[in-house]
């Protein structure tokens, strides 16, 4: 039977692999794609998602989420992804419609549907799922697993030196969805960074599988510039599709330990860090299984799996 999904982002290049992921694997059934901003503005990242659902001939729903944080300011992700957040080359990412409903009702009525069936993935800051626990504390047991592609095990991070993107956006909501009692996975920056590399050779091997593979290769025009420029990768890395692989097969996680994790709030240098207790000195329970290595080569094959329909 295939594993119920529901996916949260704030699509952008890197999502809309992990989508195609998701979408393409007769082992998954995505229920609902619900969008937040992060990477891009709400409205474009549901137009980019629509887009993608297209590309993999799917009509799963696409719902609207948050369009801010909690209650910080805004930072988007255009120097990583481009104007467009799907690398500005030109695909005409306008014009379509969104599911009626609200992402956050749609997670807690699905939640409540289908208990202790769901894995939810969540590609973007953790403004959805916080603000669905505020109004539906029970959902946080309703879940069979869920999988964040969220902050670095390793403390690394990709927009201070300690804070990975999707948790320095929205770190309130991240520190909620972490003290929660979720089933949590974390799939950190750090995993991307060493084992999701996608080299010019890979490139083009996906690629050459067709149209999802140029589509899924093309996209990633601005991102291949901010890599070599900033986190000095030779081709891209791909943090979300990563995230969704370990959740469609866990055996892709190598490594991973059980700790306790919290999310920086308030820190000068710190603020979105997150926390791992690798050596339990807070003597408190661990909150979260966090993923320190995964499998290349296999993610690399699924990858070209996916794209060669």
């Amino acid at each position: 039977m295939a594993q119920k999904m529901i996916i949260d982002t704030d699509t952008a290049s890197d999502d809309a692999v992990a989508l195609v992921l998701a979408l393409t694997d007769a082992r998954v059934d995505v229920l609902a794609i619900t969008v937040v901003s992060g990477n891009v503005p709400l409205d474009m990242g549901v137009q980019n998602a629509l887009y993608t659902l297209e590309q993999c001939g799917s009509s799963v729903p696409v719902h609207l989420g948050a369009d801010r944080p909690l209650i910080r300011e805004h930072v988007f992700a255009h120097n990583v992804h481009g104007a467009d957040g799907m690398g500005d080359i030109g695909l005409p990412l306008t014009g379509r419609t969104p599911a009626d409903g609200h992402a956050v009702d749609r997670i807690i009525e699905l939640a409540r549907q289908h208990p202790g069936e769901i894995t939810l993935v969540t590609l973007g800051p953790l403004t959805n799922i916080a603000l669905a626990l505020r109004k539906a504390p029970d959902i946080a047991g309703l879940f069979h697993r869920v999988v964040m592609m969220a902050g670095t095990g390793d403390h690394t991070g990709n927009v201070t030196p300690t804070a990975e993107f999707n948790i320095y956006v929205d770190p309130d909501a991240a520190d909620i969805v972490f003290t929660s009692g979720m089933p949590l996975e974390m799939v950190g920056w750090d995993v991307s960074r060493n084992d999701a590399t996608i080299t010019p050779a890979d490139s083009a091997r996906l690629a050459a599988t067709g149209p999802l593979g140029e589509f899924c290769t093309s996209i990633q025009r601005q991102l291949v510039e901010f890599c070599r420029d900033v986190t000095h990768i030779d081709g891209f890395d791909l943090p979300d599709p990563v995230t969704v692989a370990v959740a469609i097969d866990p055996t892709i996680g190598t490594r991973s330990i059980d700790a306790y994790v919290r999310v920086e709030t308030t820190g000068t240098q710190t603020l979105g860090m997150t926390v791992v207790d690798h050596l339990g000195v807070t003597r408190q329970p661990a909150n979260t299984k966090v993923v320190l290595a995964a499998d290349r080569e296999r993610f690399v094959e699924m990858l070209l799996t996916a794209c060669a329909g």
